[in-house]
């Protein structure tokens, strides 16, 4: 990546905290963009192998690993002393302050069959507090990325706006999925058709890194999901926040406190304003399920 492609240039007024998160994110960037590059190689491709991780619903292809590998490879050039959280590999435990959470491609469902609604996502917290994030959807070549700056695609301002009425809005509703029909069948169900009624719009992206970005970008509204993993939502929930959207994690029924709340199982996102009381309700009902 030469200068003129990189949306994360150095300023002299940068204090040397500001000037190490920013090379962090430009690391996250190069690494996000190498691995999209790997990924885009096998999307499409007629040869392309997809295996079954842990049952029909969960896939896998060989370009998830080589996209993880490469990524982690960057990392540990740099920052040797990282602890890396990957969604292939697990967790590579480090002295250091940077803990990485990868998915490497988020949506292999998506790209496994050729769905254009795939990308990769890095997100990167210091001492525990996320401090910058990137998403890269390489079909579109869409490059979402925030720090202590803001949020950013490419190197336009992201500002999370947009309709905060139900009946004019658009959610990204990725439930209920077949693990959500496990608990409270029934409720999951009669509350996907009320949902249905009352939004505007009701669409499955199967990427829950894009719906986050698209949420900080106002393309759409809102967005839920349950029992996400720490590398699905560290680098959209960050992106979300740093355009103004709203992010809350629940477990038990409650909201999780917003310290390291990426950690939690189940979430719900908005753009600013957006308080849809139906989907808030299905946060509070469903997030009591057990995990494990």
């Amino acid at each position: 990546m030469d200068e003129s492609e990189d949306p994360v240039a150095s300023d002299e007024r940068d204090t040397p905290d500001s000037a190490e998160t920013h090379r962090i994110t430009r690391l996250a960037i190069r690494a996000a963009r190498e691995a999209g590059a790997t990924a885009l190689r096998g999307f499409r491709a007629p040869d392309l192998r997809v295996d079954v991780k842990t049952d029909i619903h969960d896939l896998v292809t060989e370009y998830d690993g080589a996209c993880e590998r490469r990524i982690r490879d960057l990392i540990l050039t740099a920052y040797p002393d990282s602890t890396i959280v990957g969604e292939e590999e697990g967790a590579s435990p480090g002295s250091g302050p940077l803990t990485w959470y990868i998915d490497p491609i988020d949506g292999t469902a998506n790209f496994a069959r050729g769905i254009a609604m795939w990308a990769v996502s890095i997100g990167v917290a210091r001492d525990g507090e996320l401090v910058s994030g990137v998403v890269y959807d390489p079909v579109s070549d869409h490059l979402f990325w925030a720090d202590d700056r803001g949020a950013f695609l490419g190197d336009e301002p992201l500002r999370s706006r947009g309709f905060v009425e139900p009946s004019r809005a658009t959610v990204a509703l990725n439930f209920p999925l077949p693990r959500d029909l496990v608990h409270l069948p029934e409720l999951a169900l009669e509350q996907f058709v009320e949902v249905t009624r009352r939004f505007a719009q009701v669409r499955g992206l199967g990427s829950t890194c894009i719906a986050l970005c698209w949420v900080a970008a106002g393309w759409i509204d809102a967005t839920i999901s349950f029992e996400t993993n720490p590398w699905d939502v560290a680098a959209g929930s960050f992106i979300v926040r740093q355009a103004g959207g709203r992010y809350l994690s629940y477990r038990d029924g409650e909201v999780v406190p917003e310290a390291r709340d990426y950690l939690g199982p189940h979430y719900y996102a908005a753009v600013a304003g957006g308080e849809f009381g139906i989907l808030l309700e299905i946060m509070r009902t469903q997030s009591r399920r057990p995990l494990g």
